[in-house]
C-alpha cells in the first residue's frame, strides 16, 4: 500500500497520542524546506514512554509499507529522531523539550490542526 505525507501524518500523531505523547505538534514545512513536509514533535514523560512512543511510531510506518530510514537516540531516550522520508518525528524526554525548542527554530512553518 502506498501511502501520501498526510495519510503517514495522521498515522505518526495516532500513533503518539496511542502511547500517550504529550504535547503533540505537527509542523507543515512544505513551503519552507527541502528536508521533510511535516515535522512531528512530541514528548515522554520518562525513557521507557520515549521509547514506547517512537517504537510505535515506527512500527506503524511499517505496517503501512513506510520504509523507515533511520532512528537516532533511542539508547538514551532524551530525543528520538526517526526518519520516515517525507516526515521526521522528534520525540523529547519532558526536561529536553523546552531546551531544543524547535518549534521557535521553525517558527514560519504553519501548524497542522487535528480534530
Amino acid at each position: 500500500m502506498t501511502v501520501n505525507s498526510d495519510q503517514l501524518l495522521e498515522a505518526t500523531v495516532a500513533a503518539a497520542e496511542e502511547k500517550k505523547a504529550g504535547r503533540i505538534v505537527a509542523l507543515n514545512l512544505k513551503e519552507i524546506s527541502l528536508v521533510a513536509d511535516y515535522f512531528v514533535i512530541c514528548q515522554g514523560n520518562s525513557d521507557v514512554q520515549v521509547q514506547a512512543i517512537a517504537t510505535e511510531i515506527r512500527k506503524q510506518a511499517e505496517l503501512l509499507g513506510v520504509r523507515v530510514r533511520g532512528i537516532e537516540g533511542m539508547d538514551s531516550a532524551r530525543w528520538v529522531l526517526i526518519d520516515l522520508g517525507d516526515i521526521v518525528v522528534h520525540v523529547f524526554h519532558r526536561d529536553e523539550r523546552d531546551y531544543y525548542n524547535l518549534e521557535r527554530l521553525w517558527s514560519d512553518a504553519k501548524v497542522v490542526e487535528f480534530a
